[in-house]
């Protein structure tokens, strides 16, 4: 299933990377009551399916790159983020499951609350540096899995990327995870912020080369360098990505 990463209404700011900026030196305490479903379960078989089915044919969601995603081992996808409907279009690079961040509100729903956890998404507080949104995640790429990430931390927008959280290089360099950029052109024209329902227009994804984990310093630490060194290279990326998914359907 797509999942509800970075997910909020029509109308909200809905970015999950913010999380890990100032959290990340305690990630590590306390995993152990924190429990990954890796199951493709029937309701995230049908989900999954109903939104394959949605983004061919509403948005004509095409994607180029795809097989750039690591086909095992932990995987942070990083896309642009211009609209809602990015997670849902988001979903199309890899067949494997998603897991994702979502904004804590939406568990203020009964209904939603009892199916998002199935859907591979958990809370996350965007107020403040959310410790167990970032244990989750931790958790989930430390099984193996993979974790949609909006580096900018919230919908933005414009042309330009920048001003990137650096949770995503955070948890790459806790958990090594690789960190796979994507560019989504015409979704901010299709459901722009403050839209509550989308147009039905092309979206084009281009995914970009995989990027390492920052390495450790000899004595294990995490360098702060390393790791915005990271987020300088993933920006740099996205933008290129971004820019080119954009020329191919004509608009943002």
């Amino acid at each position: 299933m797509s999942g509800t990463g970075g997910a909020g209404d029509g109308s909200g700011d809905d970015g999950a990377g913010a999380i890990g900026d100032d959290g990340a030196g305690t990630a590590g305490d306390g995993l152990d009551d924190v429990r990954v479903d890796t199951r493709f379960t029937p309701i995230y078989r049908f989900l999954r399916v109903l939104v394959h089915g949605l983004n061919r044919l509403l948005f004509r969601t095409s994607v180029v790159g795809g097989d750039q995603v690591p086909t095992e081992g932990p995987v942070i996808i990083a896309p642009v983020h211009r609209s809602f409907i990015d997670f849902l279009v988001a979903s199309e690079v890899t067949g494997r499951k998603l897991h994702y961040m979502a904004k804590d509100s939406l568990w203020k729903s009964k209904a939603l609350a009892r199916i998002l956890p199935s859907v591979g998404a958990f809370p996350v507080h965007r107020e403040s540096a959310d410790r167990e949104a970032l244990r989750r995640a931790q958790r989930v790429l430390e099984a193996g899995e993979v974790l949609i990430l909006f580096p900018e931390g919230e919908r933005r927008t414009g042309p330009l990327v920048e001003d990137l959280h650096e949770g995503v290089a955070f948890l790459a360099a806790r958990t090594g995870a690789t960190v796979v950029p994507v560019g989504i052109g015409g979704s901010s024209s299709v459901m722009p912020k403050g839209k509550r329902f989308p147009r039905p227009r092309h979206i084009h994804l281009i995914v970009g080369e995989p990027i390492p984990p920052p390495a450790r310093t000899g004595g294990g630490r995490i360098s702060r360098s390393r790791t915005h060194q990271l987020t300088e290279a993933l920006a740099a990326s996205i933008q290129d990505l971004y820019d080119r998914a954009v020329a191919e359907v004509g608009r943002y």
